[in-house]
């Protein structure tokens, strides 16, 4: 097969890097390989400038999610484990990526994840091997340690804002065997703790802030916004496949090209990057004839192996405490919240979607902590609906470790349609059984003698719901995606590997992937962090392989 570029259409001209997606991953990267400034790097982005007001303002995900101005809106497929329900995916569509509209949670899993990925046969993945790329790019609010770094572009800071009942919650999670820690991200997240964030004096700190605005004006780098790849050129000559550039638009102009030296990387996120795949004949025979793509190289796994976290969002009417809920819910309240955030950068306009996390077994049996809990000083029925007005939290608590697969699949040709997402939720007898467990081990928490003062009041899904069946059955009613889609692109040597450990897509010279779709298996807390450790070290592999 030719080289898709040789067809006539406009070319920007060469450049040594392309990168694909300005997310958590690209964005680092366009840093990265930049850096000499002899190197020519383009970076291309489907959305568009981060100049919305509501990136900015932490709370500002409530307007940011579901908006189509920073969000591509994805919908799942329906069900079957969410007892029929589709639900909304959303993913980042501005610079920064996911890290623009995100909860702003840094966490970086486990020991044991990064030690069970090495255990695969992925060399230089191991947590002690992993963890200086961590610390590379850290800002660390209380400076560097053992296992912090400070003086890194990616600013992790205390929250801003206190709530009685949350505090309550952490005294009646000690007495439920979850000792209080002073924070997580050193290994073994057992305990609660109040949540990290990137966040810079009350402000939101993407991959934007810290990776790319201080290089933009870079002789050497590129940017263009609002340009949507259409698919890879792949050069064959004879068995030898090499990525040779990209196809793109920006808006309803023609279409162009643009030519990589070197090599095309992909940091379009777990759903982007296996569709794009997909799109150019790289990816599942059957579904490529399907859809009439040319093969280019069979690869089975591309777009296999979704993993997500599915949230159980169980909630508590409570008394004697002021939650989100009343001080919404009041003119005077909202104005106070405001006013307490433009003159001070604190209260609850910094607040992540959660603010306190907990980390523990849902059953003695397990290895290391498999549940998390995400604990709001509010509730609500679904994302982006109010809230209710009387007092509230919910603790929701998710299966870190989840057994069930899905998949993210092209529905045709064109690159502006949107794949299908299947997560298949609850699909296994294992993931079943620990959502049952950790409701029960909620329902402990919530009736502790810390907690007794505020009386709290099981609202959903109610007491009446006691055995396993009915526990999982509302757990298909409550649950909803934490947002952490990992592993479509899994690094590995089975038949469903993608990439290798140089993170190089197996059969194609001069391709990567560096982003979460990498993952071989979801680590055991939120995402973001570790996305952007994954491309510190793959930018790293990159510019080794140059030298």
């Amino acid at each position: 097969m030719g080289d898709r570029s040789s067809r006539a259409m406009t070319s920007i001209g060469e450049f040594d890097y392309i990168v694909v997606g300005a997310g958590s991953a690209g964005c680092l990267l366009a840093n990265r390989l930049s850096a000499d400034p002899g190197t020519r790097v383009l970076l291309l982005e489907a959305g568009g400038r981060d100049n919305y007001f509501w990136i900015h303002v932490p709370v500002g995900y409530l307007y940011t999610i579901n908006n189509p101005r920073t969000d591509w809106c994805y919908k799942t497929d329906t069900d079957p484990g969410l007892n029929g329900r589709a639900i909304n995916y959303a993913r980042g569509k501005v610079l920064g990526g996911c890290s623009s509209i995100n909860a702003m949670i840094y966490m970086r899993g486990q020991k044991s994840d990064y030690d069970h990925w090495s255990s695969l046969g992925n060399r230089g993945w191991s947590w002690d091997e992993v963890l200086p790329y961590f610390k590379r790019v850290e800002d660390f609010v209380h400076g560097a340690d053992e296992f912090h770094g400070a003086g890194g572009e990616f600013r992790v800071e205390e929250r801003r804002v206190s709530w009685e009942i949350l505090d309550a919650w952490r005294a009646a999670a000690e007495e439920c065997g979850i000792p209080k820690v002073a924070e997580f991200n050193r290994g073994d997240n057992f305990g609660n703790a109040y949540f990290q964030m990137n966040q810079r004096r009350g402000v939101r700190w993407s991959a934007t802030k810290a990776f790319l605005q201080p290089v933009m004006n870079r002789s050497n780098l590129s940017v263009i916004t609002e340009a949507h790849v259409k698919r890879l050129n792949i050069q064959s000559n004879g068995e030898t496949k090499r990525a040779t550039g990209v196809e793109f638009q920006v808006g309803g102009d023609p279409a162009q090209q643009a030519v990589a030296s070197r090599e095309v990387v992909l940091a379009a996120g777990a759903i982007g990057s296996p569709q794009l795949l997909q799109l150019s004949g790289i990816g599942p025979r059957s579904l490529l004839m399907e859809f009439d793509i040319p093969l280019v190289h069979e690869l089975a796994g591309v777009g296999e192996n979704l993993q997500d976290h599915l949230q159980i969002r169980m909630v508590y009417k409570v008394k004697n405490a002021v939650t989100l809920n009343q001080r919404a819910n009041s003119i005077l309240g909202r104005i106070g919240m405001g006013l307490e955030y433009f003159l001070f950068k604190t209260g609850p306009l910094t607040m992540p979607p959660s603010q306190l996390g907990a980390f523990a077994k849902s059953d003695p049996e397990q290895p290391s902590s498999n549940i998390e809990w995400h604990v709001q000083p509010l509730s609500l029925d679904q994302f982006g609906s109010p809230l209710h007005t009387f007092p509230a939290i919910t603790p929701s608590v998710c299966n870190l470790r989840p057994t069930s697969r899905g998949y993210v699949r092209i529905v045709s040709k064109d690159p502006m349609s949107h794949p299908v997402i299947r997560l298949n939720y609850l699909s296994t007898p294992e993931d079943q059984r620990v959502a049952a467990d950790a409701m029960r081990f909620n329902r402990r928490i919530m009736n502790s003698n810390a907690l007794a003062k505020y009386r709290p009041e099981e609202w959903k899904p109610g007491v009446q719901v006691q055995s396993d069946a009915d526990l999982v059955h509302a757990a298909g009613d409550l649950g909803t995606t934490v947002f952490h889609p990992v592993g479509t692109c899994k690094m590995g040597h089975d038949e469903l590997a993608v990439v290798d450990d140089q993170l190089r897509v197996q059969g194609i010279n001069a391709l990567r992937v560096i982003d979460a779709s990498v993952m071989p298996n979801i680590i055991s807390g939120n995402t973001n962090a570790p996305t952007t450790m994954i491309a510190e070290k793959g930018a790293e592999l990159i510019l080794l392989s140059q030298s």
